[in-house]
């Protein structure tokens, strides 16, 4: 993969992570860095596989919600989740394919693509 489709592909997740972050208003400066580390880590995976680069994008999501789940809990939540009890996470659906989106798979609903996420 040519260095500019490689920026591009990065570029592009990483906007569409943190547009999904600051919808759910949790995009401060920690969880910034967090977002960043996994496009730095995923630059390697693609470099090696290009042929994965439109996975790229539901990768990174789920390793920003894999790294939130240690410090800031589960993200983001399911706002359309009727069932009582902990808060319900989103997943990344498919989990290593293109076109991901944030699905509740508690109510079988897709919610928004990633990179498009709704407050």
């Amino acid at each position: 993969m040519d260095a500019d489709r490689l920026e591009a592909v990065l570029h592009a997740a990483r906007a569409g992570v943190l547009h999904d972050l600051h919808s759910r208003d949790v995009a401060d400066a920690a969880v910034v860095s967090l977002l960043e580390d996994a496009v730095s880590q995923r630059r390697w995976w693609v470099e090696q596989w290009p042929d994965g680069a439109d996975f790229v994008l539901g990768l990174i999501a789920q390793d920003v919600q894999d790294a939130l789940l240690d410090s800031y809990g589960r993200w983001p939540l399911c706002g359309s989740c009727t069932s009582e009890g902990e808060p319900q996470a989103l997943s990344v659906d498919p989990e290593l394919g293109p076109d991901p989106r944030w699905v509740c798979e508690k109510e079988g609903l897709v919610i928004a693509p990633v990179g498009e996420l709704g407050p």
